[in-house]
C-alpha cells in the first residue's frame, strides 16, 4: 500500500531536506496515509486515503511533489548503488591561515538496503531509454551510454473522452517536461534532473537539454562543436571520499577501515 511505498522511497530523498548549503530549500510532499490525515484536517471527509490515491501515486501523479534536486539526487543515490551522500556546491573549506583542507561531505550519510540485481535491473532500464526507448533520438550518436527517465507532468484535469492539445490550452496549463539521467552508464560521475515548465513532452523537450549538458561534462563538448574526443571529469558526489581525500590533500584522522555510518557488512 502506500505507506510501503512511502518507506521504499524515503531513503532516496524524496519529500525530504537534501541539507544541500543552500538557504530556502523546499521540501516537498512523500504522501503516506500520516500525510493525508494532516492536510486534511479540518476535512474529515477527506482524510481517507483510498484505493485511487495509490494508483495516482504509483504513476508519478497525485499527491507527489518533489523538486528537481531531490529528483537528481534520488538518481544519484540509485546510480551509486544506494550510497547516500549530501549534495553540496562548497567542496572543500580551507583555513586562510594555516591552509589546512577540509571536506564539507568528508563521508556518506547512509547507505540504503538494496538488492544489487535489482539496482542492476533498472540501471539497465533506464539505459534502455536512452538506447531504444523514448530517449532513443535525443541521445543517438552520444559517445557515451547513460541511462534516464522522461516524464511529462499534466498541470490540470481534462474530462472523460477529451483529447489534450497544447495549442488550445494557455501556455500555463501546458504539461511540464521532465528527464532524469545518470552517466557513464557503467561507472556514473554524475546525476542530472532537468524540467521544463509548460515544454511538453519531456523527450522531446528535457531530453534534448540533458544530452548537451552530459555531452560538455563527459567529453567536454559544447554545442555545435565537432571534436568528440573524451575529456575526463570529476564528479565529488560519485566518487568515493577516500579517492577526493587522497587528491585534494585533505587528513582522514579516521584509521584505515574505520567504520562509517551504513558501511558494515
Amino acid at each position: 500500500g502506500i505507506d510501503a511505498i512511502h518507506d521504499f522511497m524515503k531513503p532516496f530523498g524524496f519529500g525530504q531536506l537534501t541539507g544541500i548549503d543552500l538557504e530556502h530549500e523546499k521540501q516537498g510532499v512523500l504522501p503516506s496515509k500520516e500525510w493525508k490525515r494532516t492536510r486534511f484536517k479540518k476535512n474529515v471527509a477527506a482524510q481517507k486515503w483510498v484505493g485511487g490515491d495509490t494508483i495516482s501515486i504509483s504513476i508519478g501523479n497525485g499527491y507527489n511533489t518533489y523538486t528537481p534536486l531531490q529528483m537528481a539526487h534520488a538518481v544519484a543515490n540509485l546510480a551509486n548503488n544506494g550510497v547516500v551522500m549530501k549534495p553540496h556546491l562548497v567542496k572543500i573549506i580551507e583555513d586562510a591561515a594555516t591552509r589546512a583542507r577540509k571536506l564539507t561531505v568528508p563521508k556518506e550519510s547512509y547507505r540504503i538496503a538494496l538488492k544489487q540485481e535489482n539496482v542492476d535491473f533498472i540501471k539497465s532500464a533506464m539505459v534502455g531509454v536512452t538506447t531504444g526507448g523514448t530517449a532513443a533520438r535525443a541521445f543517438a550518436g552520444a559517445g557515451y551510454t547513460s541511462g534516464g527517465k522522461t516524464g511529462t507532468a499534466q498541470l490540470f484535469a481534462i474530462k472523460k473522452n477529451e483529447k489534450y492539445n497544447a495549442n488550445l490550452v494557455s501556455e500555463r496549463l501546458r504539461d511540464n517536461a521532465l528527464y532524469t539521467a545518470f552517466a557513464p552508464a557503467d561507472k556514473p560521475r554524475i546525476a542530472i534532473a532537468v524540467v521544463v515548465e509548460n515544454g511538453g513532452f519531456g523527450a522531446a523537450v528535457a531530453a534534448p537539454i540533458v544530452r548537451k549538458a552530459l555531452d560538455y561534462y563527459i567529453l567536454g563538448k559544447r554545442s555545435g562543436d565537432k571534436d568528440t574526443t573524451p575529456v575526463p571529469k570529476e564528479d565529488a558526489v560519485l566518487r568515493s571520499v577516500p579517492e577526493l581525500q587522497a587528491e585534494q590533500g585533505v587528513v582522514d584522522e579516521k584509521k584505515p577501515g574505520a567504520e562509517t555510518p551504513g558501511n558494515t557488512e
